[in-house]
């Protein structure tokens, strides 16, 4: 009988620590700018951001605050990972094709460790992300008990997807193609540059993106103090489990055809 994928991973966390490191180290390595590559595409994002905003406030008659900034800072953050998350663990199985052939692992341990080492990088950016919160006068709530469990489902969708496209990267090298072209029009469908209620009747359309409550959920609790909605936030759970379950019974179903694929 097969080993139970989790007690599976559990048992290699080492190897998984390594290889996330190694992928930090990777992608550190001679590099000036260092850990400032990890604010960079926030930074480009919230760029983007301002500008809608921007837009926005001329046609209401009202200035762009630092306020609105903070606002969009605080999604494009998580966004951010989102995007490097999901394209670098989709290519993953390809990109460590020397290993996955010449040793055993959990072959689930790799698209984790690029979601981990995606998760140092998300870790560096809120540093700056909460210093311009607090210039924004972003005060605090209880309803920042909210916000593990809204980062914990985000990061959980973003392995489960990874893990997903990376195993159908092995057999079809489209994929990287396609991930890339979907990724880069993704942030046009979800909530970073502009927030659900802006649409109207069109909200609800938005929000069938299940990153999207978590990102108007992190909005609510840290920007606005209230509650995330509760029901959208039990959609996009469920979606994050069912994300899991079809991510994990796939992968076995392909995994021993890997080696021979690559």
């Amino acid at each position: 009988m097969a080993p139970h994928p989790l007690r599976n991973l559990l048992a290699h966390r080492e190897v998984l620590y390594m290889l996330t490191w190694r992928d930090i180290t990777i992608k550190y390595k001679q590099s000036v700018m260092g850990f400032l590559w990890a604010i960079l595409m926030p930074l480009v994002i919230v760029g983007a951001g301002v500008l809608v905003r921007a837009g926005v406030a001329s046609v209401s008659g009202r200035p762009l605050l630092i306020g609105d900034v903070a606002a969009v800072a605080l999604k494009a953050v998580p966004w951010a990972f989102v995007v490097s998350g999901i394209r670098f663990a989709s290519n993953s199985l390809v990109g460590n094709s020397n290993l996955l052939t010449k040793i055993y692992l959990p072959r689930e341990i790799f698209p984790l460790a690029s979601v981990g080492s995606q998760l140092i990088d998300f870790a560096v950016a809120t540093v700056p992300l909460t210093a311009l919160l607090a210039l924004a006068r972003v005060g605090i709530s209880l309803q920042l008990v909210w916000v593990p469990l809204l980062i914990a489902l985000l990061v959980v969708q973003v392995a489960a997807l990874g893990t997903l496209l990376s195993a159908g990267s092995v057999f079809f090298r489209d994929v990287k193609y396609v991930v890339e072209v979907v990724l880069t029009f993704a942030i046009f469908v979800t909530p970073v540059l502009f927030d659900v209620d802006m649409f109207g009747r069109w909200r609800t359309l938005l929000l069938l993106n299940p990153v999207a409550p978590l990102l108007e959920g992190l909005s609510a609790t840290v920007i606005h103090h209230h509650p995330p909605e509760l029901g959208w936030l039990a959609y996009s759970g469920a979606v994050t489990v069912f994300a899991v379950i079809l991510a994990l019974a796939l992968f076995r179903r392909l995994e021993p055809y890997f080696a021979e694929t690559i």
